[in-house]
């Protein structure tokens, strides 16, 4: 009796034709929302696209934090969509307000925020976020982290102190992050921390290294004979440094060596001495590191390559943070040009030495490919010359 009296009290299903079919779907909407290629779709799904005349389903909506707002605005720009609404502010006591301004339900939203200074603000602001958008019920939460505080911290060198690069990886992963999209982390074993969530580490070298064959040599002047040496800062950054060099060879440029850099510290931040591994003499140095805090490593190590013969001096690093006077220190050193990505919003105004080169193209097609279920690896092929 229950399923004839269930069968008579339901309401007869509603047969909507496509185009309302279509709009009724909650992944349909106007605005801040992206679209998905039909192609990835279910070939219903894709022949009922078809019908409606659309040119796919919109189905993920970017949110920036207020730690690199220019970043995310050439991120939508490039993605051809505009910022969902969303309000993050201070109350008078310093915590954080953040309000939605639309509805994630269902939807797959990608968080843009570096944990760059104030970190600690940073780091809060992106783990409320993503807890506000959990409890709103979207669908799936990306972290695009371009540049990951705490990367320092990712081992224990002495007694009773804790390992904060994974203490953050948890804290994210605890909050209801999906997956992390992140640029040049410190260490590549912090993908490790994350234990549920995938992480992409994208390079920044790939559109650095077409910069730097196309703006920096033609500058520096460099002969048909005349050499380029690639210098690592320290043995950890040996890896990045060979694979700054062979980008440069897969681009054509030829006479290129590796040298690195022996540093004798008195302290943190201070350098007592300083060895160079390799032959530099009449040779155009470029110092390769993942990132640039207060720079008197960094034109420490310059000075010491000029002194032993080096031709020219520049740097490529991925992460300016430029603390305290970094920026003085750079105008007065001996480098002709410091080149950086905007993973860290920089001032490149205030120092004539900057060169800024954009991570906004490279995080958009990664933001692409994973929303329409492409494979990645193609981001980490440098670009060609004339790029």
């Amino acid at each position: 009796l229950a399923p004839i009296l269930f069968h008579k009290m339901a309401a007869p299903p509603q047969t909507l034709s496509s185009p309302a079919r279509m709009t009724a779907s909650p992944f349909l909407r106007e605005g801040s929302v992206g679209t998905f290629d039909p192609k990835f779709l279910p070939q219903a799904q894709q022949d009922e696209a078809s019908a409606a005349g659309l040119k796919g389903y919109a189905g993920y909506k970017i949110l920036a934090g207020l730690s690199n707002p220019q970043l995310a605005d050439k991120v939508c720009s490039e993605l051809g969509v505009q910022q969902m609404a969303c309000t993050v502010g201070r109350h008078k006591d310093g915590e954080i307000n953040i309000q939605l301004g639309e509805s994630v339900r269902n939807c797959h939203v990608y968080v843009i925020q570096s944990t760059c200074p104030p970190v600690n603000d940073n780091l809060m602001e992106l783990f409320l976020i993503v807890r506000c958008l959990r409890r709103a019920s979207a669908k799936s939460i990306t972290a695009v982290m371009p540049y990951f505080g705490y990367a320092r911290q990712d081992r224990k060198v002495t007694a009773r102190v804790p390992i904060s690069a994974s203490d953050v990886a948890i804290m994210i992963e605890k909050a209801g992050v999906d997956r992390v999209l992140a640029m040049d982390l410190h260490c590549g074993q912090i993908q490790g921390f994350f234990h549920h969530a995938p992480v992409d580490n994208l390079s920044s070298l790939r559109d650095m290294a077409p910069y730097f064959v196309n703006k920096i040599i033609p500058d520096l002047g460099v002969g048909p004979d005349e050499q380029i040496c690639v210098v690592s800062p320290d043995a950890g950054g040996v890896a990045r440094a060979k694979e700054f060099l062979n980008s440069l060879t897969t681009l054509g440029v030829s006479n290129i060596t590796l040298a690195i850099t022996v540093k004798h510290r008195s302290g943190p931040g201070e350098i007592e001495g300083m060895n160079v591994v390799g032959e530099i003499e009449g040779k155009h140095c470029v110092i390769v590191d993942d990132m640039i805090d207060t720079a008197g490593t960094l034109c420490k190590s310059a000075e010491t390559l000029m002194e032993m013969g080096a031709k020219s001096v520049c740097a490529a690093a991925t992460h300016g943070l430029f603390n305290g006077p970094a920026l003085p220190r750079i105008t007065k050193s001996v480098m002709r040009y410091v080149l950086v990505s905007d993973t860290i919003p920089v001032k490149s105004e205030e120092c004539d030495k900057l060169r800024v080169v954009s991570s906004g193209p490279l995080i958009a097609e990664a933001i692409n490919c994973i929303n329409s279920g492409q494979s990645l690896s193609g981001l980490f092929k440098i670009l060609q010359k004339d790029s």
